[in-house]
């Protein structure tokens, strides 16, 4: 009887432990993901994109606007010397038409799968095309974007600067381009080490205000300067090949005027979300607004720019107008602050991929030094590059159609068909392929043009001097 109890007895202890046991692996198991989630979620927090989510609707519109409005408006007049009056009009709606669309998809996008946020765009591509090919279909392109528009920046920067101080002392020694894009690059290597996207919004907004302001200031003048004796409409280049790199180039342009898409799945990342009150309300909201204000800007500056000129125009606007000193002198300025905010709006993506493979992949400690290191060398790096290739409309040309035309045009299209998968046939199966073929015109044809370009201003540059 008491060896009996004594069996029974360790039986239950047996059973108890097992139980006690089993029922705390889960808990251990929850314990660790927690911890894994914790330490996630405190690198998440010091990354750039994902750091504050307090974003008004109104940080949207100012974010698109020097996004979008940036050295490519300079250079429309000059696209249309290129196009000629009929092409250059239709391009022009057509893009406006075809990237607020693309924009539109890739808003509704950010939040498409119940309680996930796409904060970046390679994110929503890894999700259409799976987790290693959607990487390597996005990130290259998207830092091509980014690192080239950061160039063409520091080259314009530079360029205002320079226009700037000839037109304000007209008797002084001229000084070296090169000399003037290490003085606007000097700046971000101070504004780069602010932390996250809604830390530079203030910059944003005044990069905002100028953009709307020098584009104002260039069809004004161009308006009070009035037609040019003897202005032409014909085609710039008289030789049998001109007219059709021309043609190419000056769509590579337009192509890189309507880039903003490339940070806007991270824009829409710094915005608060709820279930009844999704991120995409606000985020259109402020879309809308920034493309009214594209329009307001672009059409006038491209029109106006050409028709006062004709083929005569520079490649930026700005250089063509020289009178009122005092005005166009200002208008540089304005330039020189709107280009600072675009290139703190297109590094600050760039600073999150940079920063995520250090402190994910390479385990380093997210610290301020390793932020100032690795942004300082990026600054660096678009600085050193712009002085060596300081072509402006040659490199508008490049990136817009071998970067831009991708991840603008008809990226987010080919992403809407894989994951939404519309009725074939249907007219959003039609839009997005139309936007599809545009796009991959733009893609094909920008770069050849853009190329050309730089070659033929490579024949007679010195480097460094």
């Amino acid at each position: 009887m008491a060896a009996s109890e004594g069996s029974s007895y360790h039986k239950n202890y047996y059973f108890k432990n097992v139980i006690s046991l089993s029922l705390s692996l889960p808990l251990y198991a929850c314990m660790n993901v927690d911890e894994k989630s914790a330490e996630e979620k405190a690198i998440d927090d010091w990354l750039p994109i994902t750091s504050s989510r307090t974003a008004k609707w109104w940080y949207s519109a100012f974010h698109n606007v020097t996004a979008i409005v940036g050295a490519g408006v300079l250079g429309l007049p000059y696209a249309m010397s290129q196009l000629g009056w009929g092409p250059g009009i239709a391009i022009l709606v057509i893009s406006w038409i075809i990237t607020l669309y693309s924009l539109w998809q890739m808003v509704e996008m950010h939040e498409m799968v119940p309680g996930k946020r796409f904060d970046r765009y390679h994110e929503l591509g890894q999700h259409a095309f799976g987790e290693k090919l959607g990487l390597w279909i996005v990130v290259p392109q998207q830092l091509l974007v980014e690192v080239g528009v950061d160039i063409v920046y520091m080259v314009t920067g530079g360029q205002s600067l320079q226009q700037f101080h000839n037109l304000v002392c007209k008797d002084c020694k001229d000084i070296k381009l090169s000399y003037f894009i290490m003085i606007f690059a000097s700046v971000h290597f101070v504004l780069s080490q602010l932390p996250s996207f809604n830390s530079i919004s203030g910059v944003s907004l005044a990069a905002a205000i100028m953009s709307l302001s020098y584009s104002t200031i260039a069809w004004g003048a161009s308006v009070e300067k009035g037609i040019q004796p003897d202005v032409q409409y014909g085609y710039r280049s008289n030789t049998g090949a001109g007219p059709v790199f021309d043609f190419f180039s000056a769509l590579g342009t337009i192509a890189f005027a309507y880039g903003g898409h490339n940070v806007v799945m991270e824009i829409q990342a710094t915005m608060p979300s709820t279930p009844d009150k999704p991120s995409k309300g606000p985020m259109w909201k402020g879309v809308i607004v920034a493309y009214i204000g594209v329009a307001v800007c672009y059409i006038p500056v491209a029109l106006i720019g050409y028709w006062m000129f004709g083929n005569e125009v520079d490649e930026n606007i700005l250089i063509s107008l020289d009178k009122p000193t005092w005005l166009i002198a200002m208008a540089n300025m304005l330039v020189v602050v709107h280009l600072i905010g675009s290139y703190q709006i297109y590094a600050m993506p760039v600073f999150d991929m940079i920063e995520t493979v250090l402190v994910k992949r390479l385990r380093f400690k997210p610290t301020w030094y390793l932020r100032f290191i690795s942004r300082n060398i990026y600054v660096a790096f678009t600085m050193f590059i712009a002085i060596t290739f300081p072509f402006f409309n040659g490199l508008l040309s490049f990136f817009g159609g071998f970067g831009f035309a991708p991840t603008t045009y008809f990226l987010p299209c080919i992403i809407w068909l894989a994951i939404c998968k519309p009725r074939r046939f249907s007219l959003s199966w039609f839009a997005n392929w139309i936007c599809i073929t545009f796009g991959l015109l733009l893609m094909i044809v920008g770069p050849i043009g853009g190329l050309r370009q730089i070659i033929v201003h490579a024949k007679t540059y010195h480097f460094y001097v």
